[in-house]
């Protein structure tokens, strides 16, 4: 029994290919299981809604079969809840899945649904969150390990430093957490991993993006090379023997396949704009935009932000972070004037410091490895934690974006 209220900070698996029809009583139950049909969760399955509870379920299935899951609203009407599922069976094709939305908290109840079949049982009022969560249960495997949680990191604009951010991003997860982490570049023809983890591996990415019928999880693994007992690196080729404009799906099957066997896996997507890039930033738990702060990065930023608010209304507001801040005799936009016309709630801001930032991808190093208690390396370690749902860590001392953050909130007081 389900209480949507609570749905907590969680990894939903994609409902698979499947077809749902929903009966429901109430406006707002339709409207709620309406709203699903456009999470990147639910790419695949077909969802119909319609109004009229389990009478007309039960007629509609009379001479036709039932799809994979049905859900039906029960409310507190003169006819028992349990009357209408023994009605419900009578004309259900075996393998069909029943979730109940009900209004009342009732254990007894709870347990007479289960001894007759019903999949879950969720208590109103649902959200669109919890409600996918429950359907994507449904189909997952007893005692299968959680899947592991994806961060998308990208750049506004070239050169806004988003790779040097995702590289040192999963090193600080991978060390910080001891959370066992792959760092996937997938800019297959001018990807940086490599160099800035100093490693030469023979087979990366590309092995597996331009031979789909190879991969499986054996095949994954020996792509992988390790540079931390708890980071891996899935390379890019860095060579300009193939084009790279691959289909919208190219990098599913890798990605599903590191999901099912690692914790956490940063995705440094490149700064470019296709089918396949889209699905990777869109489909992703965490996205982190880097920007820098200037006009391009600005109108960049504020157009990845109003789509990927658009196309992901049930999940987490994509992060900022504002790089390269503070540069010698470069006009920049300020931060707090960045962040207001990108309406975020907060952002990492990194300073620029050529010292550091150069002298690690000369070495091949990360910035905790070149100064452990540097600003950019707190900075990082703090995104590190928000990103993979924890509670952000205490910072020794204050950052350079503290006190903007809290002119900001004194403006929204007044």
């Amino acid at each position: 029994m389900t209480d949507m209220s609570e749905t907590g900070d969680r990894i939903i698996a994609p409902v698979p290919r499947i077809t749902i029809q929903a009966f429901c009583e109430t406006p707002d139950v339709a409207a709620v299981i309406e709203s699903t049909i456009g999470d990147r969760r639910m790419q695949k399955a077909q969802v119909k809604v319609q109004m009229g509870g389990a009478n007309a379920a039960v007629e509609a299935y009379r001479g036709a079969p039932t799809p994979n899951v049905i859900v039906i609203e029960m409310g507190n009407g003169k006819v028992s809840p349990l009357t209408h599922l023994d009605r419900l069976a009578e004309v259900c094709d075996a393998g069909t899945k029943v979730v109940l939305i009900g209004h009342v908290n009732d254990v007894l109840l709870y347990r007479e649904f289960i001894r007759r079949g019903v999949s879950e049982y969720l208590i109103a009022p649902i959200d669109a969150v919890g409600t996918i969560a429950a359907i994507s249960e449904l189909f997952s495997e007893p005692g299968a390990e959680p899947l592991g949680r994806t961060v998308a990191v990208v750049g506004a604009k070239g050169g806004a430093g988003a790779s040097t951010i995702a590289h040192n991003l999963s090193w600080s997860i991978a060390r910080d957490f001891g959370t066992s982490t792959v760092i996937a570049d997938l800019d297959v023809a001018f990807g940086t991993a490599s160099l800035n983890f100093n490693q030469d591996p023979p087979q990366g990415i590309a092995e597996a993006v331009f031979a789909p019928e190879r991969i499986d999880a054996n095949f994954v693994d020996r792509l992988l090379s390790k540079c931390t007992d708890n980071l891996s690196l899935l390379a890019a080729p860095a060579t300009l023997d193939r084009t790279t404009d691959f289909s919208e799906t190219a990098f599913d099957s890798v990605i599903e396949i590191l999901r099912a066997s690692v914790p956490c896996i940063v995705l440094d997507v490149p700064h470019l704009w296709s089918a396949w890039s889209r699905r990777m930033l869109i489909g992703a738990d965490e996205i982190v935009v880097v920007a820098a702060p200037e006009l391009a990065s600005l109108r960049n930023a504020r157009n990845l932000f109003d789509l990927l608010r658009q196309a992901r209304p049930n999940d987490r507001q994509a992060r900022l972070v504002l790089n390269q801040v503070g540069m010698p005799k470069r006009p920049e936009i300020g931060a707090a004037e960045f962040i207001k016309a990108l309406e975020v709630p907060g952002a990492a801001v990194v300073p620029f410091d050529p010292g550091l930032f150069g002298t690690a991808a000369n070495n091949g190093q990360m910035l905790a490895e070149i100064q452990a208690g540097g600003r950019a390396t707190e900075i990082i370690a703090d995104l590190a934690a928000a990103v993979t749902g924890r509670a952000e860590a205490k910072r020794a001392r204050s950052t350079l974006f503290d006190p903007i953050l809290a002119r900001l909130g004194r403006r929204k007081a007044s």
